[in-house]
């Protein structure tokens, strides 16, 4: 069996890695026959066994403005992803989130024949829901890992699955290194953990803010959680005597910590799933702040409050987003016991409300028996 995966962006990379895994004990156990698998993804994907055809780095655009800048580049990408395609011919393509990019190869995908499987539904809840029309007519399966998301979707009809929540996968497996803290150079003060994003574009917004208010909280260490994906000579300029930087070990860095402040994205979840208060920072270009205010449809940004339905953590956006209204939100969720207590207490509704372990393997196993029942 061949398949070919996509996801553009580090998270989608992670969970495809745990979907390439799961894909591969299936077909195992199905009959024996190996899986061949080709992506467009990083480095964990590449460790769990597919071959990389094209790194997720060089996909990540962030923004309206930003994807209209680089219109003729995504389209380019666009056009090689479908050559590869037609010359792999797998038996289903699999597509992780990556809105702009995976519909448009949907559309195509279908129209050429292929089976198409979607893992991480586009967020078209929250802006553009016209797209759910595109996505039923060009998926042969749905599978969503929010369970409010079965709901919207069944407004139109359409019938979707739900797998449980995929980063439970991800930190299930995750064992803290107990020289964590030494192999970095830490010392014993009280971490801030910086989340500021993967993504070129939105760390090199986030990081300046972020990295500004250590001044007034001298008593904690800040530590930046790097990604390997962007070179050290980038953090260099963030870095000096209080702030630190560790690459590729967020979930070692939140497991220290005592508080974070984290760029809107899965990082809020995860953050949220391992019991750190945070707060969630977020700055875009003003025209793709404002047309964002103009489509999108939710009332929050940040993963955690929508799952709940409600604000369990800050959200400070655009010209909310200063040093003195992040020092405001950071000393509430170190100093003010009540308010840090209750945030907690709400990240534990949010982790009941979203299933349990498996969501990966599930995905892949229910794949497997789709592509097998239609042959």
């Amino acid at each position: 069996m061949k398949y070919f995966i996509i996801a553009g962006e580090r998270s989608g990379d992670l969970h495809g890695s745990n979907l390439v895994k799961a894909i591969k004990k299936s077909d195992n156990q199905a009959g024996g026959v190996p899986s061949i698998i080709k992506a467009w993804g990083g480095d964990y994907m590449q460790e769990a066994g597919a071959e990389i055809t094209k790194h997720y780095r060089d996909l990540a655009f962030m923004g309206f403005l930003e994807v209209l800048k680089n219109l003729p580049k995504i389209l380019g990408f666009i056009g090689e992803c479908k050559k590869t395609i037609e010359d792999f011919q797998p038996d289903a393509i699999i597509l992780i989130d990556y809105a702009g990019f995976n519909i448009r190869i949907a559309k195509w995908a279908k129209k050429n024949g292929f089976k198409v499987f979607y893992y991480i539904s586009p967020k078209v809840w929250a802006w553009n829901q016209s797209r759910v029309w595109s996505l039923k007519k060009n998926l042969d399966r749905l599978f969503v890992i929010f369970p409010f998301e079965v709901e919207f979707f069944k407004k139109y009809d359409f019938d979707v699955e739900f797998v449980g929540n995929p980063l439970f996968d991800a930190i299930s497996t995750f064992n803290p290194a107990i020289d964590f803290l030494e192999k970095n150079n830490l010392s014993d003060k009280k971490i801030i953990a910086l989340l500021p994003g993967s993504r070129k574009q939105e760390v090199e917004k986030m990081l300046k803010l972020m990295v500004d208010i250590q001044i007034k909280f001298s008593d904690y260490q800040f530590v930046i959680a790097g990604v390997s994906n962007l070179p050290m000579e980038f953090y260099q300029p963030f870095l000096n005597e209080s702030i630190k930087i560790v690459t590729d070990q967020t979930y070692d860095l939140l497991s220290k910590s005592t508080a974070a402040l984290v760029t809107s994205g899965t990082a809020t979840l995860e953050t949220a799933l391992f019991g750190i208060p945070q707060v969630v920072c977020y700055k875009t270009s003003e025209l793709s702040y404002k047309i964002a205010k103009l489509v999108i449809k939710v009332p929050y940004i940040s993963l955690v409050n929508l799952v709940a339905q409600k604000e369990v953590v800050k959200e400070l956006i655009q010209d909310e987003l200063t040093i003195e209204n992040l020092s405001i939100e950071l000393n509430k969720i170190l100093k003010d016991t009540d308010f840090r207590n209750k945030q907690i207490i709400d990240y534990k509704q949010v982790k009941e409300s979203l299933g349990d372990v498996g969501a990966s393997e599930q995905t892949g196993r229910r794949i497997v028996e789709i592509l097998r029942s239609s042959n």
